[in-house]
């Protein structure tokens, strides 16, 4: 764990953790990222933290093969805690395009005045336009179809957390478009977890892993919010209960990750 937390970055601390995963035996791995899960879920500080750094490495595009080994592993060897990081819950499929397919690139929400007046902008444009730091441009490109848009709109340094919390609850929602958040810098932010969990159409494998995240209300939240698949209800349950009990009334568990 020290590794990994003496990385300042969270981006950087993601990739250590994939090179770790990407050279590590899966029996030593699988164990190694129970023991951090359990002690996360115990509420202790730096394995949440690291945790935090493991949903990472896990929810990238790419880390499919290796979740899937994981959860294997797991279950071969009753490693309950990786069990619950890497559950793929029962529920609806998510509002996914077809694989292979992307969403229609020629039908834009956003045109440009002046000698583009008149037809619609090419992905590429789009694309350009959103690392411009311009906000009415952000604002109207938030809502374009594509997901390549969107994933550079929120690498956009003047995009704020309202901005991606709106994105994450919007209904109905797009499940390409919030896997994109899922994946991003954003979803380290609490407001943004808890409302790509609520949303039904979060694709549920990486809205499981962001739920171990979850603090203990937010948990709370989630267990009785009937909008929820009963899948991922039944995870944040199974959280609940394997946290610390509350040293007071109103107290929480906000001693470790934010």
């Amino acid at each position: 764990m020290s590794a990994t937390l003496s990385l300042g970055d969270g981006a950087l601390r993601a990739r250590y953790v994939g090179s770790v995963a990407a050279t590590w035996p899966i029996d030593d791995l699988a164990r190694a990222l129970d023991v951090i899960c359990e002690r996360a879920e115990q509420a202790e500080a730096s394995p949440r933290e690291v945790l935090v750094a493991i949903v990472d490495a896990l929810n990238a595009s790419d880390a499919g093969d290796l979740v899937q080994r994981l959860r294997e592993q797991a279950a071969g060897e009753s490693l309950l805690a990786l069990e619950r990081l890497v559950r793929h819950p029962a529920g609806p499929t998510s509002s996914m395009p077809p694989e292979g397919r992307v969403p229609d690139a020629s039908a834009p929400p956003l045109a440009l005045g002046g000698e583009r007046a008149g037809r619609p902008l090419t992905l590429g444009e789009r694309k350009w336009l959103a690392r411009r730091p311009d906000r009415e441009t952000i604002q109207r490109l938030l809502a374009d179809p594509h997901p390549e848009v969107i994933a550079r709109c929120l690498r956009n340094p003047r995009l704020t957390e309202d901005d991606v919390v709106r994105l994450a609850a919007k209904r109905p929602g797009r499940g390409d478009i919030l896997a994109e958040i899922a994946r991003s810098r954003w979803a380290h932010r609490p407001r943004v977890r808890v409302a790509l969990v609520m949303n039904p159409a979060s694709p549920l494998e990486l809205a499981a892993r962001v739920a171990g995240l979850l603090l203990r209300p937010e948990l709370q939240l989630v267990a009785r919010s009937p909008g929820v698949s009963p899948g991922l209800r039944a995870l944040c349950l199974e959280h609940l209960e394997r946290r610390p009990p509350t040293s007071g009334p109103g107290a929480d568990d906000r001693g470790g990750i934010h």
